[in-house]
């Protein structure tokens, strides 16, 4: 027997019982097939549907490229960057009429500070000396001297003359988170459209003055003082300790609005001829009178429907 041909039996030999063993599962006792092999079958209409959903993740879709990682980063560098634009935007527009960075020194207080303050609110009859003192040029902080202008006091004040009116509405069976937040923002915009509108007076008076738009906000803020009172002697005594306790507030706030104004306003004066000194002296003065009636204004509107 040829060498080549043995070797060919062999292999046959050993390849059929593997294939018998392979197809076992799928033949019949006589050796027929029972069941049809597509292991080896090309793709049938389920691969092809398979083939069909796999087919865009692999090719890939059109907004694949747009979600791409470098895509990615460079929107994230450029929103990074308007942001930032925007951001310096905001800043030095709000430093244009609010200076950001000199917040700090307005809040520059501490309890002895608070404590002279409201008492120089409530009684400034007696109280003297109403210049600012200054160190090299520059105000010191308010925690040092009484007479400086601070937020800390308005602030609270407005935060607690908020929780005092809805106090008072509670006890009035009137209470509702919606007229407590229009109490709030009536509060506000009144307070904003106060100091745009002495803004605009002493732009139209030409006022050289050192006052700054947190100064304004800060003696505009002052009233919520005598507000507070007012209202808390309403609520424990009735309506008649209302108005004389707010009378009272409303004459203090008065004069120091008067007092704590004139120097801000007149200290550029003396830098004047005689005649414009004379003239723009009466514009000043009645600018002052007018902030000054101002508040026990908006001190008596902003309560009188609190009291019943």
């Amino acid at each position: 027997m040829d060498y080549t041909a043995t070797q060919s039996g062999f292999r046959q030999r050993k390849l059929q019982p593997s294939m018998h063993l392979r197809n076992s599962p799928g033949d019949g006792p006589d050796g027929s097939q029972l069941f049809e092999d597509t292991s080896r079958a090309g793709p049938g209409p389920q691969a092809g549907y398979r083939n069909q959903q796999a087919g865009p993740q692999t090719a890939g879709f059109p907004g694949q490229t747009l979600l791409s990682e470098p895509m990615s980063n460079l929107a994230m560098a450029y929103g990074s960057s308007l942001a930032s634009q925007g951001r310096e935007m905001v800043d030095k527009n709000l430093d244009r009429f609010i200076p950001i960075s000199k917040l700090k020194y307005y809040f520059a207080v501490d309890t002895v500070y608070v404590g002279k303050k409201l008492g120089l609110l409530v009684f400034p009859y007696m109280h003297e000396n109403w210049e600012v003192s200054y160190q090299q040029d520059t105000p010191v902080a308010p925690r040092f001297d009484v007479n400086a202008p601070d937020l800390y006091i308005p602030t609270m004040g407005f935060i607690t003359y908020i929780l005092v009116a809805g106090l008072a509405l509670g006890t009035q069976s009137r209470f509702s988170p919606e007229l407590l937040g229009v109490q709030a923002s009536s509060a506000l915009v009144w307070l904003i459209m106060e100091v745009l509108v002495v803004l605009l007076s002493l732009y139209l008076v030409t006022v050289n003055t050192d006052l700054t738009t947190i100064d304004l906000l800060a003696f505009a803020g002052y009233k919520y003082v005598g507000m507070i009172v007012g209202l808390v002697a309403g609520l424990l005594f009735g309506k008649p300790a209302y108005y004389l306790s707010l009378l009272w507030c409303c004459a203090a706030i008065f004069i120091f609005m008067i007092r704590t104004l004139r120097l801000k306003l007149l200290s550029e004066a003396a830098a004047e001829g005689k005649l414009v000194r004379g003239a723009r002296n009466q514009l000043r003065m009645y600018l002052t009178m007018a902030i000054a009636a101002a508040q026990p204004i908006f001190m008596y509107w902003l309560t009188f429907h609190l009291v019943r």
